[in-house]
């Protein structure tokens, strides 16, 4: 594919790692302007691409020819600095540009701290560091591997935003779908060792996808039909040939390597049977949580991830954390799992309760054992329930790991796919109750489909922590927003439902007894009940005498005032947690709950008060 007005020309490129080749003869062209997205699998060769682009590795065949003088900056996965750099030196290292706009970047990925060493930032803020670099380069072409990992939500909608914008050249890996979606014009795909091009964002890649492997599943079977007719003559026929013969032998052995094509079937679904899980979830029962400030640091100060929290988890929930870096989200986790303590209230777990947890950091292999026998430490078998089972190498094939890489030594495996294969440990346990934290780092787009129908089919509770916004639409039903400070949003919707909400709030913003509540309605019941049962106490101290025929008469009203809110109350939660409403609805419902809210505190207030003064 030569590109118009080319700003890179590569042709008939060939890259192998060891025996395995990665592609063989590919060819394409990226124009000024154009955003390209490239999108593979885990391991088949996204990241080499991009060195061999860059220049930090060289391919076997073939040539990469940049238009002279061209500038382009590179975001590698994992970057590097020299040592001894500061934050702000790093920013200006390769860089052009004026302080001013290096602190306007920083700003907006949360990087503070500007003479900070680069040697104390986590392995996310050298990363946002190197993103703020290659933005001050001012590139003509920028290539960007993986740049929304380690950024938040916030984060990643700013660049969301600034790219789209942008009319400089970009080439990029990145598994969140809306970024590609909004981002690119283009798509290149690598597979089966062959690069395909699509013309278009995300969505129109994914349609032109289907009907290529439809097309290219119909030829496979059609080779397949006529494969065994050729066959049959092959066998029969006499070892002395004449011409034709033996062009239709020649023949015969190009359509065995056509009929012998991988086949590409849609992913089965995986419904795996998790263990019996009772009623009795978790409730967080008024937790605080705070970290005081570091004596050795001034400038640091105390940092609340909780305060008084209370929560009741209900059975089958699916629900998603979200919120700014540093906001307690991976905390809260930690302290429902009993890894960290909190500093006052508790969790009370309920006793059919199993975790599996995947963590941010990750698993530790030993790293000269075999990918099987990682995995058969776990369990020999899955149970799919009914009696029916998987076998531990039918599981690993389920995610895309074929009999051949089964057996390879986990050393030889890249990121994404020793992440691919931490995930599978954690789900062959049968736990009943999965927590993820930013599982979606490192997973190629493929694995994520794989996981999010697994989601969605787990007969059990989930809690996912992700920045991966399409991740968190297709497998949650309501959120935990964390804003800092200890301030904790419940949303009962998606996150696309809350952004939209938000936006409508920013229009007009409501009134603070408009606010939709910190928690569920149904889970401030307890906090609730013991507050009206304190108020009732002292109306009865107040007021010891018998009800009047007016409060009587008013008392029984409110039984049934109180039934129908609730009865409405019920309604309204269920419509506002299904995720089939619009935007219009959700606005509306939304604003609505927090007043039926009000109204139901009130009605049982005021029936507490009068059913205390007639005990």
């Amino acid at each position: 594919m030569a590109a118009v007005n080319p700003y890179l020309q590569v042709e008939n490129l060939t890259f192998s790692v060891g025996d395995k080749t990665l592609f063989r003869d590919i060819n394409f062209g990226i124009a000024e302007g154009q955003h390209v997205g490239l999108i593979a699998q885990n391991g088949t060769g996204k990241t080499s691409l991009l060195n061999l682009i860059a220049g930090h590795e060289e391919p076997e065949q073939g040539s990469i020819t940049f238009r002279r003088d061209l500038r382009v900056a590179y975001l590698e996965q994992t970057p590097t600095f020299p040592e001894g750099l500061t934050v702000m030196e790093a920013c200006l290292w390769r860089c052009r540009e004026e302080p001013r706009r290096i602190q306007e970047y920083l700003t907006k990925l949360k990087i503070t701290d500007h003479d900070q060493p680069i040697s104390q930032l986590s392995g996310g803020q050298l990363k946002r560091v190197a993103l703020a670099n290659v933005l001050c380069m001012e590139p003509d072409m920028l290539i960007l591997d993986e740049p929304t990992n380690h950024l938040d939500l916030q984060m990643i909608e700013w660049l969301e935003n600034y790219l789209s914008r942008s009319s400089i050249t970009l080439l990029m890996v990145t598994h969140d779908r809306y970024f590609l979606d909004r981002v690119c014009n283009l798509i290149l795909e690598l597979d089966n060792e062959t690069l395909y091009t699509y013309r278009g964002n995300y969505a129109y890649y994914l349609e032109k996808r289907q009907e290529r492997v439809d097309v290219t599943n119909a030829e496979i079977a059609r080779a397949n039909n006529l494969y065994r007719t050729e066959l049959d003559w092959m066998r029969r026929m006499p070892q002395a040939r004449g011409h034709k013969a033996r062009y239709r032998e020649e023949a015969f052995y190009d359509l065995e390597r056509k009929a012998n094509q991988r086949v590409e079937e849609k992913a089965v679904s995986l419904q795996v049977n998790s263990t019996y899980i009772g009623s009795k979830i978790f409730e967080a029962e008024y937790v605080s949580k705070t970290f005081p400030a570091d004596p050795d640091n001034p400038a640091s100060t105390e940092k609340v991830i909780l305060k008084d929290f209370y929560y009741n988890f209900s059975r089958y929930e699916k629900m998603g954390i979200v919120g700014a870096n540093g906001t307690g989200k991976s905390t809260f986790i930690k302290m429902l799992l009993g890894l960290v303590k909190p500093d006052s209230g508790r969790f009370v777990i309920g006793e059919t309760v199993r975790f599996g947890y995947f963590s941010q950091d990750g698993m530790q292999f030993d790293q000269e054992m075999k990918v099987i026998d990682a995995v058969r430490r776990v369990a020999e078998y899955v149970d799919l329930g009914g009696g029916r089972h998987l076998t531990a190498m039918q599981f690993l094939t389920h995610f895309l790991f074929t009999p051949l890489q089964q057996q390879n030594y986990i050393y030889k495996l890249s990121g994404g796919e020793r992440r691919r294969l931490y995930l599978c440990t954690v789900l062959m346990q049968n736990p009943n109750f999965l927590i993820l934290d930013e599982p979606t780092n490192d997973l190629d787009i493929v694995t994520l489909n794989i996981l999010e129908d697994y989601l969605k089919n787990f007969k059990g509770c989930v809690i996912v922590v992700s920045h991966d916004r399409y991740f968190m639409d297709k497998v949650v039903d309501h959120l935990l927003v964390f804003r800092g400070d200890g301030d904790i949003k419940d949303f009962p919707g998606n996150y696309t439902q809350f952004r939209e909400w938000e936006k409508e709030s920013a229009v007009s913003t409501p009134s603070p007894s408009k606010k939709l509540p910190n928690a569920p309605a149904a889970n401030s019941r307890s906090s609730q009940t013991a507050t009206l049962s304190t108020t009732g106490q002292a109306a009865e101290t107040a007021r010891p005498r018998r009800l009047t025929f007016k409060e009587r008469k008013e008392l029984e009203a409110l039984e049934s005032t109180i039934a129908s809110l609730e009865a409405e109350k019920t309604a309204l939660e269920t419509a506002l947690c299904s995720g089939k409403l619009s935007v219009e609805a959700l606005t509306e419902k939304s604003k609505r709950l927090p007043l039926l809210q009000d109204e139901l505190d009130a009605a049982e207030m005021r029936w507490l008060e009068l059913s205390e003064i007639g005990s």
